[in-house]
């Protein structure tokens, strides 16, 4: 639903933008301040749900009993919902520092939260630390499958620990190959600020940022065809749900619609008596 929804939000401004010319942001105050507090947070949870995954699956794994015991949903829908307040509560500062001028248009004026978005949120929050925590637990899960193998285990459990951790791994693997050209781009600007490049190097920066943002807006849009891919038993619970039951409800509505059945009848003397009034 997070990734369904930046991808609505990105896209929908982008084509308004790059298709008629309207950007929003620069005219309507409300806009400028609630698209990138919606996309902010919701970058921001999305990422964090990839990494608690990836710590998820490690656990869910892990030889020691006392961290398998720490696998649970309860464990997981709380630690969701902690991280959603805080990053939720952390996108609130743009409500208050974005505003609309006439020289930049929609921008942080505050110099101090510039400086945190360019060297903090973008770098560290964005791109080093997700890639970081998501690659390193998913290797230890990885670990953790190959010692299954050597442990006397029902293979019904093994296949489903072969399998869910497939599918992390090549989510996590995704979410690198995504976000990583984008960090290294986000790196080079940072350090050529102070520089003055030609217009061609400039034009050429712009043409790197933008198929390195449109790679990063991907990795939303990607999920669900990486586990179809990865997965035989997802693939087979997608079936269930679109023909199994989608397919059954719309056949029943069908079949619904061209019952034929006997229609209802009118008394003859009370139509007469309606009329002659």
């Amino acid at each position: 639903i997070l990734d369904l929804l930046e991808l609505i939000i990105v896209f929908t401004s982008n084509i308004a933008i790059n298709g008629f010319g309207i950007d929003l942001t620069q005219t309507l105050v409300f806009w400028c301040k609630l698209k990138p507090f919606f996309t902010q947070s919701i970058n921001l949870i999305s990422l964090n749900i990839v990494c608690f995954a990836a710590i998820d699956q490690y656990l869910s794994t892990s030889y020691h009993p006392f961290l398998r015991q720490k696998s649970t949903i309860k464990l997981a829908k709380i630690l969701t919902t902690i991280a959603s307040i805080f990053w939720i509560l952390h996108g609130t500062s743009v409500l208050f520092l974005l505003e609309i001028q006439s020289k930049y248009g929609c921008n942080a004026y505050n110099q101090e939260f510039r400086n945190y978005v360019t060297y903090f949120y973008y770098l560290i929050l964005i791109g080093a630390l997700p890639i970081t925590v998501s690659t390193l637990f998913s290797i230890l899960a990885y670990q953790n499958v190959r010692r299954i193998v050597r442990r006397q285990m029902p293979i019904r459990r093994r296949k489903l620990d072969q399998q869910s951790t497939a599918m992390i791994l090549v989510r996590v693997g995704f979410l690198v190959i995504m976000i990583l050209p984008y960090l290294l781009q986000r790196i080079y600007t940072v350090s050529t600020l102070t520089t003055n490049n030609s217009p061609i190097s400039q034009a050429v920066l712009q043409l790197i940022a933008a198929i390195t943002i449109s790679l990063f807006n991907i990795n939303y849009a990607g999920s669900f065809y990486i586990f179809l891919m990865s997965s035989t038993r997802f693939r087979r619970q997608v079936k269930h749900v679109f023909i199994n039951r989608c397919w059954r409800v719309y056949c029943r509505k069908r079949i619904r619609q061209n019952q034929i059945g006997p229609l209802e009848q009118r008394s003859t003397s009370k139509f007469d008596l309606q009329s002659m009034q």
